[in-house]
């Protein structure tokens, strides 16, 4: 069996910090670890980030809506993953998206005050959320509010700002008048942009969704600045 050393390590925000660090934590912190069966809810959009949670084993379904429009980007979190840490911080601590279990799955929790001790520790720690927040800056607050580029940049950027590097199943659901009013463009041009995104062999569409087959794909085609 995987031993909670082994685990730890593995998660995001923990690389890089050594073994006695973490036999310091586990006898230190109180982490709190909760099952969750398959469908069942994990966190609510709206709800307070009053913890940092990672997933530790299973999978979690992301779904992000946008606000006015009737569009919403899905994704699928595998262990090991954290979930939003980003709304931990700031004014607004409130996740933007709804959480739930694609499969039976583990979350380890840790209340934000334990985190903030556990930054206290050990400066790895401190540079790991300090180069995520960097990184992910402000993506949740740009869902589909691209003014620059063609359509298919647009759409590329966006799908790529608000998933994470190693999420799957990226599916975003739409009724083509909201996202065509998200994108200031007509619906001509929305359809010749996926058309062309087809053509890449990165996604597939229907007249109400897109499923991206490769997202890291989308910057290297789409965007490579």
């Amino acid at each position: 069996m995987e031993s909670m050393y082994e685990r730890l390590r593995s998660l995001p925000l923990f690389q890089g910090v050594g073994p006695e660090r973490i036999s310091e934590l586990i006898e230190r912190l109180p982490f709190h670890f909760l099952k969750f069966k398959e469908g069942e809810t994990i966190i609510n959009a709206g709800d307070k980030c009053e913890c940092v949670r990672f997933v530790v084993s299973g999978s979690v379904r992301i779904v992000m809506k946008s606000t006015g429009f009737n569009v919403k980007l899905l994704q699928t979190l595998s262990a090991p993953e954290v979930l939003g840490p980003d709304s931990l911080f700031g004014i607004d601590n409130s996740y933007p998206f709804s959480a739930y279990a694609a499969t039976d799955c583990g979350i380890m929790q840790l209340t934000k005050s334990d985190y903030m001790k556990m930054l206290m520790i050990d400066k790895v720690f401190l540079f790991n959320i300090l180069n995520y927040l960097s990184s992910n800056c402000q993506r949740y607050n740009t869902i589909l509010q691209m003014t620059q580029g063609n359509i298919a940049e647009r759409l590329a950027r966006e799908i790529t700002n608000l998933t994470t590097p190693r999420s799957t199943d990226v599916v975003l659901e739409f009724q083509q008048k909201d996202l065509c009013a998200l994108l200031g463009t007509q619906r001509n041009s929305l359809m010749a942009a996926l058309d062309q995104m087809l053509a890449s062999e990165i996604i597939t569409y229907t007249s109400s969704s897109i499923k991206v087959l490769d997202v890291r794909a989308l910057q290297t085609v789409f965007y490579p600045d």
